[in-house]
């Protein structure tokens, strides 16, 4: 009988050992859950984080396209100005260009026919001749030059 007593102390022993580890497993499972939890918290909070920070990037990156969009109008008015004011100091070139070898040519003529009224200046009063020598075109020989210029010359800045 003792063993029959002893037996039916083991089954309550083991019944009550199941028992413990029934309530011994049951506290790890929930404890697993809450940290299953806890961790799935933590995981919607860095992931709501990176979208806030991604957001916050568009916008700044939307914010620097628009400056920079903005700084390309401005250049490109820029640009088309300058070329338009090339434009037309490319034309005043010609223009002063043309204006020049006019100028040179008479300059030229006056020259080539001056001799002439060198000779024609020798022939006159020699006294009226020296009084009105100054006043003479014809007899400027020296004071008309060829007039040197280029491009490169006309504007400096």
């Amino acid at each position: 009988m003792a063993s029959s007593s002893g037996n039916s102390s083991t089954p309550t022993l083991n019944s009550g050992s199941e028992g413990d580890l029934q309530v011994l497993m049951d506290q790890r499972k929930r404890k697993r859950m809450q940290s299953n939890r806890e961790s799935a918290r933590r995981s919607r909070m860095r992931k709501q984080k990176h979208l806030d920070d991604l957001m916050g990037q568009v916008t700044q990156l939307s914010k620097d396209n628009n400056q920079i969009l903005t700084s390309i109008k401005i250049t490109t008015q820029h640009f088309m100005n300058v070329e338009a004011e090339n434009s037309i100091l490319r034309a005043q070139v010609v223009e002063l260009s043309q204006r020049l070898e006019s100028l040179n040519g008479i300059l030229n003529f006056i020259n080539t026919t001056s001799s002439v009224g060198g000779v024609y200046g020798t022939l006159q009063n020699t006294t009226a001749a020296s009084a009105d020598s100054f006043m003479d075109p014809l007899n400027l020989l020296y004071h008309n030059q060829p007039i040197m210029a280029s491009a490169a010359d006309m504007f400096h800045y």
